[in-house]
């Protein structure tokens, strides 16, 4: 990998290539990959991230919202793009950008055939989705019957794809809830199944259930964590490769005497004379101040340097007493020796807000 020069998100395409056909290989010929790319690819880059799976022959792409996939259609991905959370006043874009919505509930389903039919739109793909326990989005058994209620008076709709989300699978202490939901969704999409008289695409798996269990990939699994190297499992997260290393450079050594202090709020006084580095990166850069005072480093040729002080808008500062470093080296905050799943813990939160937070302002440096 090159040397930093700046702070930049290196963002290793052969990483995601190996974790999509590490997942892939789990299942069944047959069963369909859904790539959920949201939030920037989860903190990465949505367009780059998306052409390379494209190139590697996933079958469908998810985001949340219609703005993310219409930029997908504009950076040229031609795939099928699930949007998980549209929104009603989007549907036209949706249309017009040839995205397929997820109808969750009898408004949105009865608002987005409505408009299909006033754009006399035939067998427009859309998915619907139900809710099996996490109690999010998604028709419940009590409100099906607006299901086929509203699907039985038009044909410029057809159901692509049912699903639902699991709320814990990859926590074997929740085995039994997860177990009730995937009945649960067996009895819903058996019963919309004989409603409308064929079968879509069914799927519940993500990257934890894929894994754990793998008799519940039905015809379609859904991967996003994972494809980006985590797993929330330890002996998952051996099998996949982090694919974002974050780097930055020291801006300035400053030296401390006894009693100095360092930052806003004087919150570090040096015990002792020692040595601070100052790194251009903060918390608008998704390094938040909870890292600060201690909690969290960084690592310089090697070496941990603990964060020292208030983590500023665009700086923090390290403790480097006794690491052997000049203005302008290479800084890893996260990749090699400490992985952002680490870093997030000693932040108190996951991995996915700790990586989805990485400012747009970040330069991304595609590895491939």
């Amino acid at each position: 990998m090159p040397k930093a020069e700046e702070t930049v998100l290196e963002i290793d395409l052969n990483a995601l290539a190996h974790n999509f056909k590490t997942i892939k290989s789990q299942l069944k010929p047959g069963v369909k990959f859904m790539s959920v790319i949201k939030a920037f690819a989860y903190g990465h880059d949505a367009d780059t991230i998306a052409l390379k799976l494209e190139s590697l022959g996933t079958d469908y792409f998810a985001v949340a919202y219609t703005e993310e996939g219409v930029r997908l259609r504009k950076a040229g991905i031609t795939s099928p793009i699930l949007i998980l959370n549209p929104q009603p006043v989007n549907y036209p874009q949706i249309i017009e950008h040839c995205l397929e919505p997820n109808l969750y509930s009898a408004r949105t389903l009865q608002l987005f055939i409505e408009l299909a039919e006033k754009q006399k739109q035939h067998n427009y793909p859309v998915h619907i989705k139900f809710n099996t326990g996490m109690n999010r989005l998604g028709f419940t058994e009590a409100n099906y019957h607006h299901i086929t209620e509203s699907l039985r008076r038009t044909q410029s709709v057809k159901v692509v794809s049912a699903f639902t989300h699991l709320a814990a699978s990859e926590n074997w202490k929740e085995r039994e809830f997860t177990l009730s939901q995937i009945y649960k969704f067996k009895e819903l999409a058996g019963k919309l199944i004989q409603d409308i008289g064929y079968e879509p695409l069914l799927h519940l798996c993500n990257t934890s259930a894929i894994f754990n269990y793998p008799s519940a990939a039905f015809s379609m699994v859904r991967s996003g964590l994972g494809l980006y190297g985590f797993a929330n499992d330890e002996n998952l997260n051996k099998k996949l490769k982090p694919v974002a290393t974050f780097k930055t450079i020291i801006s300035q050594i400053q030296y401390l005497e006894k009693g100095n202090t360092v930052g806003y709020g004087r919150a570090f006084k040096a015990e002792k004379t020692g040595k601070t580095a100052t790194l251009p990166v903060g918390h608008a850069d998704g390094i938040k101040r909870i890292y600060g005072h201690k909690k969290a480093g960084v690592f310089i040729n090697e070496q941990y340097a603990p964060i020292v002080g208030t983590v500023c808008m665009d700086s923090i500062m390290v403790d480097i007493t006794g690491i052997d470093c000049n203005e302008g080296d290479e800084v890893i905050i996260f990749g090699g020796p400490q992985q952002a799943s680490d870093l997030a813990v000693k932040g108190g939160t996951v991995t996915y807000e700790l990586i989805t937070g990485i400012s747009q302002r970040v330069k991304r440096l595609i590895i491939d």
